[in-house]
């Protein structure tokens, strides 16, 4: 692990980077919850994602939006952080121009900003979005959705409503081309608190499938 500090709009990024051990790994960014509400790379949900990602040998950066832990900046409503991302994004593709796949991955604000970044840049493969706020925020951006993913969310989350996540599912699901594997975890709330190995599992299992189909379409 590094820790590692890039240029961002606002100024200086923080992050940590997990190279990993092969050359020409496929690559993936992870983003966390919401600034203004203890939210960091730090995150448990955040971490252990990350470290899926790792296990399944990809070159992994987690980093903390602008004015979190020691990045410059002041929240800015998501259109800053989603900024933040594409920086992000830019450093690491920069160290990893061989990367065969380009994944994303965020936790409920995170998730936002990652379906975001998914309309921008076109080189993303895939995505997991854990506990999408789709009761807080606008995701009508995704239309079309440009790949196929995974949502993730618990069926007594909190905060999130989990009928809002059913809506969301159900418009991408409807798009041509597009499959979402929605992954319901039965008793967790919004932090996944006593789900993480759940969580853990679903995100894992989820790659081993996915990644293997993206490679067999990427070689034909």
């Amino acid at each position: 692990m590094s820790e590692i500090f890039f240029n961002g709009p606002a100024g200086r990024i923080e992050g940590r980077y997990y190279p990993a051990n092969r050359a020409n790994a496929p690559i993936a960014l992870i983003l966390h919850p919401h600034p203004l509400y203890g939210g960091s790379m730090q995150n448990k949900v955040v971490h252990q994602v990350g470290q899926i990602f790792q296990k399944h040998e990809f070159s992994v950066l987690r980093f903390n939006f602008r004015g979190v832990g020691r990045s410059v900046g002041e929240y800015d409503h998501g259109q800053g952080e989603l900024s933040d991302a594409a920086s992000a994004l830019d450093w690491l593709q920069q160290l990893n121009g061989n990367a065969p796949q380009c994944w994303i991955a965020g936790f409920s604000f995170g998730a936002w900003i990652a379906m975001q970044l998914l309309m921008r840049r076109p080189e993303i493969s895939g995505f997991i979005g854990i506990a999408p706020p789709a009761n807080n925020y606008d995701f009508a951006f995704l239309a079309p959705c440009p790949v196929s993913g995974a949502i993730i969310h618990g069926t007594a989350d909190q905060v999130v409503p989990i009928e809002s996540v059913d809506k969301l599912v159900n418009k991408l699901s409807s798009q041509k081309n597009i499959v979402v594997d929605y992954m319901k975890i039965k008793g967790a709330n919004h932090f996944f608190e006593t789900h993480i190995p759940d969580l853990s599992k679903q995100v894992s299992d989820y790659l081993t499938r996915q990644v293997a189909v993206i490679d067999a379409k990427q070689t034909v």
